[in-house]
């Protein structure tokens, strides 16, 4: 097969390109320019796609004796990643960059140019798996080393780009071993950090970049009764979870902190109440997108949709629900059904949790598995404690 090597400069697409070389496959390398904002030169671990990153995908393309390209991908990152980014949190909404970065550039920009261009596949080193079904279609699967499964991030690949993906560190058992590899081979990057935080904040200072971008206006703070308790500088300033920089002036009724539990953008609110009630019981997802064939309860859904002969919601299927890339995923029952959201009708994903988790967002990515399987994935409207006077469950 004709494969292009997403190149991050990093270990993992470092061994990820030379094993699609011994298997025999024509491999060109490339490196994504996708940031052109100053300050983003490799500082330890911090960051992704620097120069220096693309300086060192060369060298290992250079020793694989294959071709090597840079492609400017710096606009369609900045409409797809960046904005998109700044118009979640002004909405409200805590977003997974990485999340729409593979959405948006890895596996849809890049994957378009590859296969305009005569390629049958991208390959990147990633770990997960694709399994194909009894009828040959592709499934998307945790890999072999749980500890550095990487389905959670990929849980927004349609089938379409299953089809024409490559993970060939997906039955790797461990990290140690991709990078004893990359030793072996005598590449100089097998003990390079792997890189985290928002490459293009390269100085992590997320709330202070936001702040230069995003307007805030005063607004008022609510416990979950509707009382005001008093005001803030501006919602967006907030995230679900937060104890500090409230100054609320005084304490709640039992003496014990308040929390941020939800954040309402259009009405400038922030609801708070005790930390108990950060205890996640119920989420709402929207935007879904299958990994593979929707399961047959959400298949039955759909279709009947399509048709305009929608039930009120979908059959109940069980799943194991996950919500940040390296979280424990829980036992729950979901279920699809149509709901107005943003003033709009659409298809909502309701997850009923059979254990509280903590720290969930709206704008987080709400993953599902079954067993090892990636279902699909949708983006959190709304998570909240059945337990709140102020939520009515979901019907």
């Amino acid at each position: 097969m004709k494969v292009l090597a997403a190149m991050s400069g990093g270990v993992d697409s470092a061994v990820a390109a030379a094993r699609a070389v011994d298997a025999g496959h024509d491999v060109v390398g490339v490196h994504l320019a996708l940031s052109r904002m100053p300050g983003t030169l490799r500082t330890g671990s911090r960051g992704c796609c620097t120069i220096e990153d693309s300086m060192d995908a060369r060298r290992i393309c250079d020793k694989l004796g294959i071709p090597f390209y840079v492609w400017d991908f710096s606009e369609r990152f900045k409409q797809d990643v960046v904005d998109d980014f700044i118009g979640e949190y002004a909405a409200g909404r805590t977003p997974n960059p990485c999340m729409r970065c593979n959405e948006k550039i890895k596996f849809a920009a890049l994957l378009e140019k590859a296969l305009a261009l005569g390629f049958d596949a991208v390959c990147t080193g990633h770990y997960a798996r694709i399994v194909r079904d009894p009828d040959g279609r592709p499934e998307l699967h945790r890999a072999a080393d749980w500890a550095k499964d990487q389905s959670y991030v990929l849980g927004v690949l349609t089938e379409a780009q299953l089809e024409h993906a490559m993970f060939p560190l997906a039955e790797t058992p461990t990290k140690a071993e991709v990078r004893a590899e990359a030793a072996e081979r005598g590449f100089a990057i097998a003990k390079k950090p792997d890189s985290h935080d928002i490459c293009f904040i390269p100085d992590g200072d997320t709330r202070g970049w936001l702040e230069e971008r995003i307007d805030l206006q005063e607004g008022p703070i609510k416990d979950t009764s509707g009382q005001v308790l008093g005001t803030h500088r501006g919602a967006r300033a907030f995230t679900v979870g937060q104890r500090k920089g409230l100054a609320i002036g005084r304490p709640a009724p039992d003496g014990k902190p308040r929390f941020v539990l939800e954040i309402h953008p259009k009405t400038n609110e922030v609801v708070v109440g005790p930390k108990e009630m950060l205890a996640v019981e119920e989420i709402l997802g929207i935007r879904q997108s299958w990994a593979g064939r929707p399961v047959p309860e959400a298949q039955a859904f759909l279709q009947a949709r399509a048709r305009g002969e929608a039930p009120e919601a979908s059959e109940a299927f069980e799943v194991m629900a996950q919500v940040r890339a390296h979280a424990d995923p829980v036992p729950a029952t979901a279920r699809l059904r149509e709901a107005e959201v943003d003033g709009r009708t659409a298809v909502q994903l309701v997850v009923r949790l059979r254990g509280p988790l903590r720290g969930v967002a709206p704008g987080q990515t709400l993953v599902i598995y079954q067993g090892t399987r990636v279902l699909g994935q949708a983006t959190i409207h709304r998570a909240y404690s059945l337990d709140r006077p102020d939520v009515v469950p979901a019907p």
